[in-house]
């Protein structure tokens, strides 16, 4: 399973929470965007469960993030 996590992140903290993120096992890929969010990242689990729990354990406790949105992704 993938999802795309949009991230806010705190000024100034940006480059150091994408190189957090590049990181994190499950992380497939993170980048700085221009937007409404920060960073956008690329996650793959096995399941959904394992998705949420990578995000609270792993990507939310970061330094300098701020908020996520999670957007499951539905492969036809």
């Amino acid at each position: 399973m993938k999802a795309y996590v949009m991230i806010t992140v705190r000024s100034g903290a940006i480059l150091e929470v994408v190189n957090n993120l590049r990181r994190i096992d499950g992380v497939m890929d993170a980048n700085m965007t221009f937007g409404p969010y920060d960073v956008v990242a690329v996650i793959q689990a096995e399941n959904v469960h394992r998705i949420g729990r990578l995000i609270a354990a792993d990507i939310q406790p970061i330094p300098g993030v701020i908020d996520t949105l999670t957007c499951l992704v539905l492969e036809s």
